[in-house]
């Protein structure tokens, strides 16, 4: 596990480089939060058919909220467990504690704590850290996206025929199981290959430091994709929807690529035919 730099509150600003800060702290203590209970948990809830919840859900994101509120006590949040937190609208944090439950209950150690800071509905903070591999994103608006602290940047491959792609099935897969098959198939058909990590935020964050050259999924919600799009914007990458509209965290629809092979992959996501 890393170990972020301590924070010294006394004359601080509330800035967005402080926000970044804050923020890294309260995920860095979710993310110890999440390594201490990795291959220990008894109690595994469904909150679905499939939709799993466990006890280190619940514990990370109690931590990482109280981080929050300590330093910013009128700010609103939204988390995945806890739902919104009243509060300024138009400061508000999107927090997925553990971001991959299903992989962390099976000892899969793809999963992460997913922090982002958002004014007036716009992500402009992300932070992205994986307890058990020590990789830590974070990015701001403006200021590039970094892994570890090193800058990173999305890949150069310039057709879907030399990339490597990533998705996700959304749990609610079922009710739109032909039209996610068809996309998979078109792609499947036409990249290198396809990949399946079943962590939202990190499949951004690897896209936006290059190892996967595209990203497509849909029914997300804002905790699972808002801290990854900052970091991929930060790191050059296309983030829209499936028809090459602009992305925002409350859409349903996300595709994320390295740029030169968006306008490809959005024809890819085209249902041409009625299913």
């Amino acid at each position: 596990m890393l170990t972020p730099k301590p924070i010294d509150y006394k004359d601080a600003q509330m800035d967005l480089e402080y926000v970044q800060r804050v923020g890294t702290d309260a995920a860095f203590k979710g993310a110890e939060i999440l390594h201490s209970y990795y291959g220990k948990v008894d109690n595994i809830i469904k909150k679905g058919e499939i939709d799993l919840l466990t006890e280190a859900d619940t514990a990370s994101e109690k931590i990482i909220v109280e981080t929050i509120r300590k330093r910013f006590p009128d700010h609103s949040i939204l988390a995945e467990e806890s739902g919104l937190i009243e509060g300024n609208s138009g400061l508000q944090w999107i927090i997925d504690p553990l971001d991959g439950t299903t992989n962390f209950a099976y000892q899969i150690g793809l999963f992460a704590v997913s922090i982002a800071f958002a004014v007036d509905g716009e992500p402009v903070v992300g932070i992205v850290i994986n307890p058990e591999t020590g990789e830590f994103f974070s990015a701001r608006k403006g200021n590039g996206a970094t892994l570890n602290g090193k800058p990173i940047r999305v890949s150069t491959r310039s057709c879907v025929s030399e990339s490597l792609l990533v998705t996700g099935f959304p749990y609610d897969f079922k009710t739109i199981l032909r039209p996610l098959l068809q996309r998979f198939e078109n792609c499947l058909g036409a990249a290198r290959g396809v990949r399946r990590l079943g962590s939202a935020s990190l499949d951004l964050c690897y896209v936006a430091c290059g190892r996967f050259d595209g990203f497509w999924e849909q029914n997300l919600k804002p905790w699972d994709t808002a801290a990854g799009v900052v970091i991929a914007r930060e790191s050059e990458a296309s983030v829209t929807d499936f028809s090459d509209n602009q992305f925002g965290v409350d859409k349903t629809e996300i595709l994320a690529t390295n740029g030169k092979i968006h306008a490809e992959m959005v024809s890819l996501l085209e249902l041409k035919n009625t299913i």
